[in-house]
């Protein structure tokens, strides 16, 4: 892009990772400045000034053709001739610099023409259509994706927008953000000459947004330069203090990484393996980092070994001699050949230590898994030519079973990106949450129950899941199963998890502002704030799931009572008696509301009335009363008490009301059921909160033939609502089947009877 440079005079950091990769030496921007104002070649000949460009292209595609390469210099030497940058240069050294940069990474031809041309519409009276026209939609499509928008036309929301069309031209195309991912290294390259505020902002955009896409899409080779550039203008004085220990650890007579190269070569050579063992130097931010990590630092600690071999069974046969002739850190083992990173990254790392205590990092990988681990997407070629074999499918065109691209230039990462830019209501909030969104830089994949798979950031909870498996419809979510066992919206995934998302049947579902507390991901909570934002609540409204709502309700109790001729009793509240009274009834259709709030101890619930089904043994003048805090019904085994007054309670063998009866001293009384089949149960349901629960549950209630007598909803705790009812039921074998039909709501997890712990 068109990003002022500065003088390549000016001293600038010495990146080990460009010597790393054996590159060729950095051009001299001056001789190519003479060479580009010689004008073009001859027909039949190249421009010397791409000559570098030509080298490096045909060491990585020896048959490639080189004619439009030719035509695209042609163009954009005579397009910008007679522009300069800053630095003095001709402005035609820029393109053909990020053109070689892009070359070196084995860049295929369309992506060195249109990065030739990346800044000719944007500078110059090129069009696209002319573009187009002389050089096909792929470039014209390329050049367009990385061509700026128009500050006069966007005002500060440029740049932002700009990155938001990039960005969605890299969805369909990623080899547009290979070329800015380029062009950015070369301004950062020649960035000195700007004012020092200015050479900060363009930093901290590279630190925020291009480095983070660097990772992502695998390119370290471009990664860890533009890392030690912005490290040199954001932190000068950490940088010169790293700086001054790398040289003196380059100046120390000894090299306990190379002594350990020839440990492991001989290994390797006994072995009879095949393998390249190299000395891999870490670049200035991974020094400073081990360092604040492990504090002073040895020799070994100053960079790693790499050892390339040509087929993957290799790698592990490698890891084994190692770990079997050397003293392997078995700690340090990682496995990214067989669980690859999100971007594309495969090896195998481990760590060998000597007697003197020095540890040697190792990377094992073949080939062209080193290929790909520096230059990332760029190393796949064009991903989107279609294969030799006409009855293979194109890549982009193969789907899993979930119905999702099979396109290694598409991950996952990219594709949640471009689903939340697109809720993103303006450019400030665009810009925020792709910074926020980038700095997630460790994914996580869990799976479906249909063997499906989601990628989420690593922190993502369950209410992220949803989001990221059913988008705006995850506002129906009610509640998860992780590993089989139910869970909370708000827990956390761990890689490698099982998620199950449980849905709601209501369309009307809705999500609660508590959510915003759980999702980590920028399309859980763009999704949720608008809806919120679409949907204002009332400050008096009761939402079932909303915490702020309970908490100015907490204070007043929610009990709903009914008498034998189903009036609503007193100490009613609002929706929830409109609701019970409806269902006393001849079965209604419930009112459409939530519930939920602080509510009395379930003990203090109406008392239940006397057994009248119970027969006390022997003494058949005596009244029972059926216990309140474990409410038998005909058919449970039972005991009685003798109580004062001559009563008799009656409780359910488990109860835990029984072991304090025995043990304050009360006697056992025998008794039995009678022949009547009516009884009185509280039943006790758990489930996630959503708006409508209490009216859905009250219906089953009703829809069974079941009084409800009275009923308390306690006010939600991590999204999960518990209700207790007390029931009149005709008969009692009917109980199972109405416990079944409770179950069967939408987000209701359990049902069961009632055991409360109260005083005898």
């Amino acid at each position: 892009m068109s990003a002022e440079a500065t003088n390549p005079a000016t001293p600038g950091p010495v990146a080990p990772a460009v010597a790393r990769r054996r590159s060729r030496p950095r051009i001299d921007l001056r001789r190519l400045g003479r060479a580009a104002l010689l004008g073009p070649a001859s027909r039949d000949r190249l421009p010397d000034a791409i000559g570098h460009v030509v080298e490096a292209h045909r060491a990585h595609h020896p048959d490639a053709d080189l004619e439009i390469l030719r035509r695209a210099y042609v163009l954009a030497e005579s397009s910008h001739r007679g522009q300069m940058r800053k630095s003095g240069e001709p402005y035609i050294t820029h393109p053909l610099a990020v053109t070689l940069i892009l070359a070196e990474l084995g860049a295929e031809t369309t992506t060195l023409t249109a990065s030739l041309l990346h800044d000719t519409v944007e500078d110059t009276e090129v069009t696209l259509d002319q573009v187009g026209e002389q050089f096909g939609e792929e470039v014209r499509y390329l050049v367009d994706g990385v061509t700026k928008l128009e500050k006069v036309d966007y005002g500060a929301a440029a740049e932002p927008e700009t990155f938001r069309k990039m960005l969605v031209a890299t969805g369909n195309d990623v080899r547009v953000m290979s070329i800015k991912l380029a062009d950015r290294l070369h301004n950062m390259r020649t960035l000195g000459v700007m004012r020092p505020e200015k050479q900060a902002r363009i930093a901290k955009v590279t630190r925020d947004v291009l480095i983070p896409l660097a990772e992502r899409l695998g390119v370290q080779a471009l990664k860890t330069e533009l890392e030690d550039l912005v490290f040199a203008i954001l932190h000068p004085e950490e940088y010169a203090h790293t700086r001054e220990m790398i040289a003196a650890n380059a100046s120390r007579p000894d090299d306990p990484l190379a002594e350990f190269c020839d440990a492991i070569r001989a290994v390797l050579r006994d072995a009879d393996i095949p393998a390249e063992v190299l000395i891999r130097p870490r670049h200035f931010v991974s020094v400073h980092r081990v360092s604040r990590k492990r504090g002073e630092l040895r020799g070994a600690d100053f960079g790693r070994i790499l050892v390339l071999v040509n087929e993957d069974a290799d790698c592990y046969a490698v890891l084994g001699e190692l770990h079997t002739c050397l003293t392997p850190v078995v700690s340090e083992f990682k496995d990214f050949i067989a669980v690859p990173k999100f971007n594309l990254y495969q090896s195998l790392h481990t760590a060998v230590a000597r007697e003197d205590g020095q540890v040697a990092e190792v990377l094992i990988r073949t080939h062209q898994m080193h290929k790909v681990a520096e230059a990332g997407v760029v190393a796949l070629g064009n991903p989107y030519t279609a294969p030799a074999d006409p009855s293979a499918a194109p890549a982009e065109e193969q789907a899993t079973a979930d119905g999702e691209r099979v396109d290694p230039t598409r991950p996952g990462w990219l594709s949640r990106l471009l689903d939340w830019q697109r809720a993103a209501p303006d450019p400030d909030t665009f810009w925020s949450t792709l910074r926020e969104d980038l700095a997630q830089d460790r994914e996580i994949t869990v799976f479906r129950p249909d063997g499906g798979t989601l990628g989420l950031p690593e922190g993502a909870t369950c209410v992220d899941a949803a989001y990221a498996q059913y988008g705006e419809d995850a506002h129906a979510c009610i509640g998860a199963r992780v590993n089989g066992r139910l869970a909370t919206l708000s827990t956390v995934l761990r890689d490698g998890d099982t998620v199950q998302l449980l849905m709601g049947q209501d369309p009307a579902s809705e999500p609660s502002r508590e959510w915003l507390e759980h999702a980590h991901t920028p399309a859980a909570r763009i999704a949720i704030q608008r809806w919120l934002t679409a949907h204002p609540a009332p400050a008096t409204e009761l939402e079932t799931g909303d915490r702020e709502a309970m908490d100015d309700r907490a204070a007043g109790a929610v009990v709903a009572t009914a008498g034998a001729d189903g009036t609503a009793g007193t100490g009613v509240a609002g929706d929830f008696a409109g609701v019970v009274a409806a269902h006393q009834g001849a079965g209604s259709a419930a009112p459409q509301g939530g519930a939920g709030a602080a509510v009395r101890s379930p003990a203090e619930a109406p008392a239940p009335r006397p057994g009248d089904g119970v027969t006390v043994v022997g003494r058949p003048e005596a009244s029972a009363r059926l216990a309140g805090c474990c409410t038998p019904v005909p058919s449970d085994e039972v005991i009685g008490f003798a109580v004062r007054g001559g009563m008799v309670t009656v409780h359910r063998v488990e109860c835990a009301g029984v072991a304090r009866m025995r043990d304050g001293g009360r006697a056992e009384v025998d008794v039995r059921w009678g022949d009547t089949t009516e009884c009185r149960v509280t039943l006790v349901a758990e489930s996630f909160g959503r708006p409508h629960l209490l009216a859905d549950l009250t219906e089953a209630i009703a829809s069974e033939g079941a009084e409800i007598v009275s009923a308390t909803v306690e006010p939600p705790a991590q999204q999960r609502v518990r209700h207790t009812y007390t029931l009149q039921l005709p008969d009692a074998s009917h109980l199972p089947i109405l416990m079944r039909a409770m179950r069967n709501v939408a987000g209701v997890y359990d049902v069961g009877r009632a055991q409360h712990h109260v005083s005898a």
